[in-house]
């Protein structure tokens, strides 16, 4: 069989390639970035590839990677560049994934995290349905390969869902202590049949919940799209649900279709929506709460973090 080529869309793509093409909307004037330059940009590329490491931030397409780059923050993403499910909404490519994991790629992680100088670095993966534990000895390899090396960074980490594995997995994560336990819903659960036909949303929400169980001190994080075809009283919900498995920090952000071939944009949220979402979430006890247009799970992820910290420190001087 012949290699793939991933940056072609139909072979990064292929369960895509047959669907009909969804018209994607003109952007509003709130959603256009700037293309990615500065120095600051070439040289965390450079570090990137001299390290052989794989970024969601290219991946995904995300639209704040001449930013985040240019300040040298860089997501990175491990366990290969396949991702074995096929949401309708994401860029990775998809299918078999066609190596095995790399048991060095955990000390390349953390040479990169240390020539990057990152006080606080975000590690997220593809999800490994082939793999038994689902990857997550490998998350825990990394954690600790990073904190050897730069023991002052925090660490946040994005998980996949972990749902064919045993759950004793999730506790393989958790011991290694990462600051930050991230693992987004993604969208409102009547939605998911569509979006992300591969995950259960109460399995998700009681992955978190699990979390905070298994370490109270630990802070948990979710995130979610708007424009998918929600409405907002779905989206109260999920806010309610989130709190109900004692969830710490909410992301919210606006969907972009990758590609024609993607689930079609229903709609731009405007940015009074978002703030009006920002001001509810916050009512509903999160303590920390990031939702604009273009925020993504590990945008300014670094300050947020520091937020989340003091806002801990001042309800427990309330208490």
């Amino acid at each position: 069989m012949a290699t793939r080529d991933l940056k072609i869309p139909s072979q990064r793509h292929p369960e895509k390639a047959k669907r009909p093409d969804n018209a994607q909307p003109k952007k509003p004037s709130w959603i256009r970035v700037k293309a990615p330059v500065g120095e600051g940009y070439k040289d965390t590329h450079r570090i990137m590839r001299e390290h052989k490491l794989t970024t969601v931030c290219e991946e995904a397409g995300c639209p704040n990677v001449g930013e985040c780059w240019n300040q040298g923050h860089a997501t990175m993403m491990i366990m290969g560049e396949v991702c074995t499910r096929a949401c309708t909404f994401c860029n990775i490519a998809t299918g078999k994934p066609p190596e095995d994991l790399d048991v060095f790629e955990p000390g390349r992680v953390a040479d990169a995290v240390k020539k990057l100088g990152l006080n606080h670095v975000v590690v997220t993966s593809v999800d490994r349905d082939d793999i038994e534990d689902g990857g997550a000895e490998h998350f825990a390899q990394t954690i600790r390969a990073i904190r050897r090396q730069s023991p002052g960074t925090t660490i946040e980490i994005l998980t996949p869902d972990f749902i064919r594995c045993d759950p004793k997995v999730l506790e393989v994560v958790v011991e290694a202590r990462p600051d930050v336990f991230n693992h987004n819903l993604e969208t409102v659960p009547g939605l998911y049949p569509e979006v992300r036909p591969g995950a259960r949303y109460f399995h998700s929400l009681r992955l978190l919940q699990r979390v905070k169980e298994l370490d109270p001190t630990m802070f948990t994080k979710s995130g979610i799209m708007v424009g998918l075809g929600e409405d907002r009283q779905s989206v109260m919900q999920v806010m309610e649900d989130m709190r109900a498995a004692d969830i710490d920090f909410l992301t919210i952000g606006q969907y972009l279709q990758p590609t024609p071939k993607h689930h079609r944009v229903d709609r731009f949220v405007t940015p009074e929506e978002f703030a009006a979402y920002e001001k509810a979430a916050f009512g509903k006890g999160f303590l920390m709460v990031s939702s604009t247009p273009l925020t993504r799970s590990s945008y300014h992820a670094g300050d947020d973090f520091a937020k989340l910290r003091e806002a801990r420190l001042a309800k427990l001087g309330k208490a």
